[in-house]
C-alpha cells in the first residue's frame, strides 16, 4: 500500500520533468485561488490581484521538519486497515460491509468536535442514511449468502476457520469490534488530513507521496521487530508475522503477486483523489464519497460471477447513493422544515481551499 503511495513521487519528478521540457518555471506556492467575480472596470483588477494573493499569505503548517506531521495519518492508517483486515478474518463480508458503515458518523461527529464544524439536522439524517444504505446491503448478503471458493493458499479451509479454539459467536463479537475500532483510526486519519490541509498549501499528490515514506518507515520497522520477537520463533512460524513465509507465498502464488502489483499502483491514485475530495470539500463528504465505493465492488462482482444479483441490495445501494447526494448538497431535503438558505450551506467546491493553477 505504502509502496503504491510512494510512487506518486514518480509523477511528481516527471511533472518537473515536463515543466522543464516545456520551459515554465514551476511555483512552488500550492494551489491558487481563482477569482470568479467579472469587474468591469480595469482598475479593480490588481485589487483583486491583491487580494486573491492575500488567500495564502499565511503560514503554511507543512513546511520543513513539519512536513513529519504527515507521519501520524499514516500511523491512523496503519492501525486501521490492519484492524480491518484482522477483522474481516472473523467475520462474513456482509458484517464487515455494515460495521464498516459506521466510518461516516466518526468523521462527522469527530468534524463537529475537533474541527468546529457546524452540520445541519439534513446532514446528520444524511449521515445515518448512509449507514442504513450500508447495513440493509450488508444484511442482504447475510440472509442470502454466497458460496465462497475454496482456501488456495495452501492451508486446510478448517484450519483457517479457527483462531485459537474461539467459537463462532465470540470470533463475530471480537471481529465486529476490531472493525469498529477500525473506523475510528480511519476517521481520525480523515480528520487530521483535512486539518493539515487547510492549513498548508502543498499538493495532495506530494501529501500522498509523504505519507507513503512514512507509512512504509513505520511498516517496515513494525514489521522487522514482530518477526524478530514473533515470527522467528517456533510458536510464531509460518504465522502472520513471519517475513520470510509471507514472501514466500506471495512470490510463488502468481494470483497473490500480481494483485499485490495492481493494488500497489490502484492505492496511489486512490489516496490521491481522497486528499483532493477532503481538501476541496470537506473529511465527512470524502467518506460518505468514500462509502459509495462499495456500490461499484458490487456491480464489478456480479460481473465476474463472484457475486449474485439480489433486490435487497439494489434497494441498500439506492438508499446510500441518495443520502451521499443528500450530504453534499446535490439533492434538497424532502421536507420542507429541513431545508436551510443556500447561502448557510458550504459549497461543494468552494474557490479558496484548493483550485489548480
Amino acid at each position: 500500500m505504502f509502496i503504491g503511495e510512494m510512487g506518486c513521487w514518480l509523477v511528481v519528478g516527471l511533472m518537473a520533468l515536463w515543466r522543464r521540457f516545456k520551459g515554465s518555471a514551476p511555483e512552488d506556492r500550492g494551489y491558487q485561488a481563482v477569482d470568479t467575480e467579472e469587474n468591469g472596470d480595469a482598475e479593480a483588477a490588481p485589487q483583486a490581484d491583491d487580494r486573491t494573493k492575500l488567500l495564502h499569505t499565511g503560514p503554511s503548517i507543512l513546511r520543513g521538519y513539519r512536513v513529519a506531521l504527515l507521519a501520524l495519518p499514516a500511523i491512523c492508517d496503519i492501525c486501521g486497515t490492519t484492524l480491518m483486515n484482522a477483522g474481516l478474518l472473523m467475520v462474513a463480508a456482509s458484517i464487515y460491509q455494515m460495521t464498516r458503515g459506521a466510518l461516516v458518523l466518526f468523521v462527522g461527529l469527530f468534524s463537529v468536535v475537533f474541527l468546529k464544524r457546524h452540520l445541519h439536522l439534513f446532514q446528520w439524517l444524511s449521515l445515518v442514511g448512509v449507514v442504513l444504505g450500508v447495513a440493509v446491503v450488508g444484511l442482504a448478503g447475510a440472509i442470502w449468502p454466497d458460496e465462497k471458493p475454496e482456501n488456495s493458499i495452501g492451508q486446510p479451509e478448517e484450519d483457517s476457520a479457527t483462531d485459537g479454539g474461539l467459537s463462532d459467536a465470540a470470533r463475530a463479537i471480537v471481529g465486529v469490534l476490531l472493525i469498529a475500532g477500525a473506523q475510528i483510526f480511519t476517521a481520525t486519519q480523515f480528520v487530521l488530513e483535512e486539518y493539515l490541509l487547510e492549513r498548508s498549501t502543498i499538493d495532495p499528490i506530494r501529501v500522498v507521496g509523504w505519507e507513503g515514506i512514512f507509512g512504509f518507515s513505520v511498516t517496515l520497522l513494525a514489521m522487522f521487530v514482530l518477526h524478530a520477537t514473533i515470527g522467528s520463533t517456533e510458536a510464531g512460524k509460518y504465522g502472520y508475522f513471519d517475513i520470510v513465509e509471507g514472501w514466500r507465498q506471495m512470490t510463488e502464488n502468481k494470483q497473490v503477486l500480481i494483485s499485490s502489483f495492481l493494488i500497489m499502483i490502484s492505492i496511489g491514485g486512490f489516496n490521491f483523489f481522497g486528499l483532493s475530495v477532503t481538501r476541496s470539500v470537506s473529511a465527512t463528504s470524502r467518506s460518505t464519497i468514500d462509502t459509495c465505493r462499495t456500490l461499484f465492488i458490487w456491480i464489478v462482482s456480479l460481473g465476474l460471477g463472484w457475486e449474485t444479483f439480489k433486490w435487497l441490495q439494489i434497494v441498500g445501494f439506492a438508499l446510500l447513493v441518495y443520502f451521499t447526494f443528500l450530504f453534499n448538497g446535490i439533492v434538497q431535503p424532502p421536507l420542507e422544515f429541513l431545508r436551510v438558505p443556500d447561502e448557510e450551506i458550504e459549497e461543494l467546491l468552494p474557490e479558496e481551499p484548493i483550485e489548480h493553477r
